[in-house]
């Protein structure tokens, strides 16, 4: 198969796209901006990886030109902060291009790139993870059961103990406490971090939950009809998930630029890790009719342990970088990840790891 680069390689979800890339059989170029780093996770890799300095800001175009990669993966948020640069340099070079991006504006605003991108014959495929590549794979499934759906009220809760990053920080950090865009079926003022609810889980018990903004808010009720949508993050740590939400109380009243401490914030979130455990998850629950029009209410629930976690949100990534590295995918354009893999190509790729679903 032919060559992957992916830009952040050795970061949190670099590293893990980049094992499952190589134990399939494909060739990965790991690139960061330190050199060591990349090449010390390729050694580990074996034949399948190589290491490269890359700077993802800077001299990027001459990279590509050296590197002759068939496939970009972008690992390298907060996306919220960032441009299409690296997107518009693949479409130039005729490369396949994949991020994992949660970014909302960044996401659903991918599709600018569409003309172009089919100009090429390259995909150009944005927020290739958990949401909206996961979410919108569960409602694929579960759609047939329903002949509509009025609402879906769903969230994630990762471990305490799950590894994370500091764009990971830093992409929350930019809205906690700040008014989010509306949504559909509801005209009241939305604030990051707000809107504190608890969801019951399998496995893990109880986890409290509060606003966040993803892509998902525009992109699934346009695709599937839904009138009212909920998305929700939640800590482990019922303290430290508190506190966040005490903070954006004072993020309204202040102009403060929270994502400038992330590595603060980062920092410490770990001290809590002795108090916590690996185990997260993510819930789904869909609301609507059936097919005879009678109330339908669908659960669905994942749960990793062992802190494989962090395995989730890189599946849509590896799926679709596979794919494209195999030349399996016809078509071309610039779109949001939403509908690109089943729920059934997820489970199978999550097999060999601790993650259970639930119905």
């Amino acid at each position: 198969m032919a060559n992957v680069l992916i830009l952040g390689g050795y970061g949190n979800f670099g590293k893990r796209i980049a094992r499952r890339l190589v134990a399939s059989g494909v060739t990965v170029i790991i690139a960061g901006r330190n050199a060591d780093k990349a090449k010390s996770l390729a050694a580990t890799l074996g034949s399948g990886a190589t290491g490269e300095a890359v700077d993802a800001e800077q001299g990027l175009k001459e990279a590509l030109e050296r590197l002759k990669p068939s496939v970009v993966v972008n690992t390298c948020g907060p996306f919220q902060l960032k441009n299409y640069d690296v997107a518009q340099a693949c479409i130039a070079m005729g490369i396949h291009y994949i991020d994992l991006a949660d970014g909302r504006e960044f996401v659903t605003g991918i599709t600018t790139l569409n003309t172009s991108a089919k100009a090429a014959g390259v995909w150009v495929i944005s927020g290739a993870s958990t949401v909206p590549g996961l979410s919108s794979a569960v409602l694929d499934h579960y759609k047939p059961e329903f002949s509509q759906i009025d609402s879906l009220t769903f969230g994630i809760s990762p471990g305490q103990k799950a590894e994370r990053g500091l764009a990971t920080a830093q992409g929350i950090l930019t809205y906690v406490g700040k008014p989010l865009k509306p949504v559909p079926g509801d005209t009241r003022t939305r604030y990051g971090w707000q809107d504190i609810y608890a969801q019951d889980y399998p496995v893990l018990g109880r986890r409290w939950m509060a606003n966040c903004d993803i892509p998902d808010l525009d992109l699934l009720p346009a695709r599937y009809g839904i009138d009212q949508i909920q998305f929700s993050a939640g800590m482990e740590n019922s303290v430290l998930h508190i506190g966040i939400w005490c903070v954006s109380w004072l993020a309204r009243l202040l102009p403060l630029d929270l994502a400038a401490h992330a590595a603060f914030f980062l920092g410490l979130s770990h001290w809590f890790d002795r108090f916590g455990t690996d185990a997260g998850g993510m819930h789904m629950l869909i609301e609507g009719k059936n097919t005879e029009g009678k109330a339908h209410r669908r659960a669905w629930f994942i749960i990793a342990r062992n802190g494989d976690g962090p395995y989730i949100p890189c599946v849509p990534a590896i799926v679709l970088a596979r794919k494209l590295a195999a030349s399996q995918m016809a078509g071309a354009g610039a779109v949001p990840c939403v509908g690109m893999i089943t729920l059934e190509e997820y489970r199978e790729e999550l097999r060999s790891f601790a993650v259970t679903t639930y119905d």
